[in-house]
């Protein structure tokens, strides 16, 4: 996929993300390949991997209850065990983001206080 396409997608989830009371977008200026932070209540739920990937901290439950399993050829995580309390969420079109904008929802009204 293009890079202007993927860095597009992640500025249009970004801003959908940060409409969530909480979550903050952390870029970190030194990296230019796309990598930053996402943090909830000062406390990092997840980073960016690239301009096409959210590496989630969803945690077990909700990554059970969702259905969801971690993603076939990963580049960043290969080893990555089922039991892992993050998943990784690759969007490269609109009802991607829809998608993932759920699950952080989901993830902050579980969040203890």
């Amino acid at each position: 996929m293009e890079t202007l396409l993927m860095d597009k997608l992640k500025k249009e989830l970004v801003a959908r993300l940060e409409r969530i009371p909480g979550i903050r977008h952390i870029p970190y200026p030194d990296r230019d390949d796309g990598f930053s932070g996402l943090v909830f209540q000062d406390r990092e739920i997840g980073h960016f991997h690239d301009f096409n990937e959210l590496d989630l901290r969803l945690g077990k439950a909700l990554i059970k209850r969702e259905g969801l399993t971690h993603p076939s050829g990963s580049r960043v995580h290969p080893g990555r065990r089922a039991g892992s309390p993050y998943i990784e969420l690759r969007f490269d079109r609109e009802q991607d983001l829809d998608r993932i904008v759920r699950l952080v929802t989901l993830l902050v009204e579980t969040s203890p206080p």
